[in-house]
């Protein structure tokens, strides 16, 4: 089995579409094609249903991509690896992550990383933590920067770099203005504005919300922190942010909730546990500050 066969079948898994899938690895529709089929040929399944509008998975073909994916992010770890031995780094970073967390400058950071290691080709991705974990346990990231409330997440090693309690956010005239700390019971009958379920901050308000028994309707979904402030300045709902998203600067209030009303808020970056990590991987979580990182 060639890898290259193996790079074609993941794009157009991924891409769901052979033109897209073409063009993403520079190559002819036509070439892309008879790549599949040789690939088809050998392992004597179909691995794709297709379509005039897109292609999906069969079973075999489910049951290939995650193999597939494993086996190319081994053979780009044994070709870093070599480079290493040689003095080089090189290959492919791909980093998750998701939008304000702080604590880390991470736009710095990488542009430190670039400086040191210009062979190594860097590719960010920018998403909600729930999505980032799945893509990095699956091999399709190296490493993420991410929010959750630190609970353990099988094959990932979660690197805490800051941890800090939800709080209330309202607007100046809301009845909770008065500063006051706040329960969750206190915010029956409210509409909320929040942000969308794949955000850490999310999943922490979901959760606690339902231990608690309350009704938590979300009216207003947004994907974009400076918009949710907004929001709620303007008494279109309340909201539970980390601290540090309600410090931002806005018309909002900021109001503390009872001690034990929800999970702290954890920013973490987030490996494959064991060997899994990448060389590139291991060279950008050394230039973390050593103070920042807590195991």
């Amino acid at each position: 089995m060639e890898l290259r066969h193996l790079e074609h079948f993941v794009a157009v898994a991924e891409q769901k579409h052979f033109t897209r899938a073409a063009e993403a690895m520079s190559i002819s529709q036509s070439g892309l094609s008879a790549s599949i089929r040789a690939l088809e040929r050998e392992l004597r399944a179909s691995l794709f249903v297709r379509n005039t509008r897109s292609v999906e998975l069969t079973e075999a073909g489910r049951a290939l991509l995650c193999e597939g994916r494993r086996t190319l992010a081994a053979a780009e770890a044994a070709r870093d690896a070599v480079a290493a031995v040689q003095g080089l780094l090189r290959g492919h970073l791909t980093v998750g992550l998701e939008q304000c967390l702080g604590v880390v400058d991470v736009p710095a950071l990488l542009a430190k990383f670039r400086s040191a290691y210009p062979g190594v080709e860097i590719e960010v991705r920018q998403g909600g933590s729930t999505p980032m974990l799945d893509e990095l346990a699956s091999g399709r990231l190296d490493l993420a920067f991410v929010a959750t409330a630190g609970d353990p997440v099988d094959g990932l090693d979660l690197r805490s770099l800051s941890r800090e309690p939800m709080v209330l956010v309202c607007a100046p005239d809301h009845r909770l203005a008065a500063g006051r700390p706040v329960s969750l019971d206190d915010l029956a009958g409210e509409s909320f504005v929040d942000f969308d379920r794949t955000w850490g901050a999310r999943t922490i308000s979901d959760r606690a919300f339902t231990t608690a028994g309350v009704a938590h309707p979300v009216t207003i979904e947004v994907n974009d922190v400076h918009t949710l402030l907004a929001l709620v300045a303007h008494n279109l709902g309340v909201a539970l942010v980390p601290e540090r998203i309600a410090a931002k600067r806005g018309d909002h209030c900021t109001v503390p909730l009872t001690p034990g009303s929800a999970a702290d808020w954890q920013v973490s970056v987030a490996v494959p546990t064991g060997t899994a990590a990448s060389l590139a991987a291991d060279a950008l979580l050394g230039m973390l500050p050593t103070t920042a990182v807590h195991n």
